[in-house]
């Protein structure tokens, strides 16, 4: 399975913004630019955190973005379920009732197929392993000095910009 960009870019969004919670909030201008990453597709996947109630936005030349919740209530899952979709990885088409297995008698397939039932139990669990870490566990397990690096560039940005 593989996911897009725009999950982990998300998802340093959202850590961004805890670090940066009580300051108001911030333009894609900035998120884009503290990454190096194009802004009108980083705002897109922003907007699709917004949509999905991750986020809130605030219009206008000091608006911008911040987390909609708390960072505790905002699971991996989350994030990853607003960027990607909620669409299962894994989609059967029971090719196995084709060729050698087209004229096996109607019961034969009353049952999930054994790579069906696999497939279906390790994103279960993948589902599960992400929707049971939160933002603020990220936070936690992140050495001080990054959080502290990103809120002196912040800080530097608005005293530069603003």
């Amino acid at each position: 399975m593989r996911m897009s960009e725009g999950v982990e870019w998300g998802l340093h969004c959202c850590v961004t913004l805890a670090w940066l919670e009580g300051e108001g909030p911030v333009s894609t201008a900035r998120l884009a630019a503290s990454f190096e990453l194009p802004q009108a597709y980083l705002n897109k996947r922003l907007q699709a955190l917004v949509r999905a109630g991750i986020l809130s936005s605030t219009p206008g030349a000091r608006g911008g973005f911040r987390l909609a919740r708390p960072a505790e209530r905002i699971t991996l899952m989350d994030v990853v379920a607003a960027i990607e979709g909620t669409e299962d990885a894994f989609r059967c088409a029971e090719i196995r009732r084709r060729g050698s297995g087209a004229e096996a008698p109607d019961g034969a397939y009353g049952r999930p197929c054994g790579i069906s039932t696999a497939m279906r139990k390790a994103e279960l669990a993948w589902r599960r392993e992400l929707a049971a870490q939160t933002i603020a566990d990220v936070v936690a397990g992140t050495p001080a000095a990054v959080a502290d690096r990103t809120r002196r560039w912040f800080a530097s940005e608005r005293t530069r910009t603003g």
